[in-house]
């Protein structure tokens, strides 16, 4: 199997949330794409927060693509050449005060959408996480922060009241680490 060659490449527009890069290219066989689209983004953390007493620290946040409010892990975007795990207790300290003396688990690392989209996700466990602090949000941040014990998580995705992707993957690699 060969990969595909890139013949030409411009950007659409560039922003600060992400980039849209049209490509044309050339597939093993000769043939052409001549508008190939990819988004740039920048990868992202996320984390299983769980505390002493095995209850999950999960934030609600409306989202405005989707038109509706999720139930989510704690995530975001590492600061320049901030490490993942500096970028997700900065994360998790600012989205829900919340922090541990432990050091991240790293449970995966996993491109979002390889065949359009450029970034990845990386997913860690904090365990013994207690609140220290107030959330310090930016300023388009609107997060409410609600604490559900571990294992009821599962139901609430059985009935959709959790239906944010990243967040049931997260959880399902967090169950079987800790299962092990």
């Amino acid at each position: 199997m060969k990969s595909w060659k890139t013949l030409n490449s411009s950007y659409v527009y560039k922003t600060p949330y992400g980039n849209l890069r049209k490509d044309s290219c050339e597939l093993p066989d000769g043939q052409k794409i001549e508008s190939y689209y990819v988004n740039e983004y920048a990868d992202w953390v996320n984390a299983v927060v769980l505390t002493k007493d095995k209850q999950i620290v999960l934030v609600k946040q409306y989202r405005y693509a989707a038109q509706d409010y999720f139930l989510e892990i704690p995530a975001g975007k590492p600061e320049g050449n901030e490490a993942y795990e500096t970028a997700i207790l900065r994360e998790v300290r600012e989205e829900t005060g919340f922090i541990t003396e432990r050091n991240p688990i790293l449970l995966g690392e996993f491109y979002v959408n390889p065949a359009t989209q450029t970034n990845k996700v990386i997913t860690f466990l904090l365990l013994d996480a207690y609140k220290a602090f107030e959330q310090e949000l930016d300023p388009t941040e609107f997060i409410d922060i609600h604490l559900v014990d571990f294992n009821d998580l599962e139901p609430m995705i059985a009935k959709g009241e959790i239906n944010q992707l990243f967040t049931v993957s997260a959880y399902y690699m967090s169950k079987s680490f800790l299962d092990n």
